[in-house]
């Protein structure tokens, strides 16, 4: 394979994205958790106030991967940092120095945006995160992920207590 060049995505990338989103959920054993569309990718992506951004990672004019980020803010900080929802590399490309382009490109950004720190969840049995600990990225062991989604949320918005 050829030379990796990563890129900023456009909205002529969605379906492109929306197949990197299924594929990563499938690595994930969640192969059909997937609720985005094309629509919604468009509409919160590549709209008037877009709600996050996506790097396409290219090998030989091929898309083999991409970076799926937004900023987020500490308030300890006093500065916003990147959020990486996800990032993934198709199987054939993985070895080639493709994620790490990604992970490069978006460092850089945060910098030259000044940006305080970049930032992602991986699940514990994943072996990226061999690849994260070599790139420097320190596991938060004293922070705990929390999450309220579904029908939890709506019970919540509504001030109705959870048993």
């Amino acid at each position: 394979m050829g030379t990796t060049i990563v890129r900023s995505a456009t909205a002529a990338d969605v379906e492109t994205i929306l197949r990197f989103i299924k594929g990563l959920a499938a690595f994930e054993k969640e192969p059909d958790a997937v609720k985005a569309t094309m629509a919604d990718l468009l509409r919160d992506g590549f709209g008037e106030h877009p709600k996050f951004e996506v790097l396409i990672a290219e090998v030989d004019q091929e898309p083999v991967g991409f970076a799926f980020f937004f900023p987020t803010y500490s308030t300890w900080e006093g500065r916003p940092g990147l959020h990486l929802e996800d990032i993934f590399v198709v199987e054939q490309a993985r070895g080639l120095g493709v994620g790490r382009a990604l992970l490069v490109t978006l460092a850089r950004i945060a910098v030259v945006r000044g940006y305080a720190r970049l930032e992602l969840s991986v699940l514990h049995w994943n072996p990226a995160r061999e690849f994260y600990h070599r790139l420097g990225m320190k596991q938060q062991e004293e922070w705990l992920p929390y999450r309220i989604s579904g029908e939890a949320l709506q019970a919540l918005a509504a001030g109705a207590a959870m048993a």
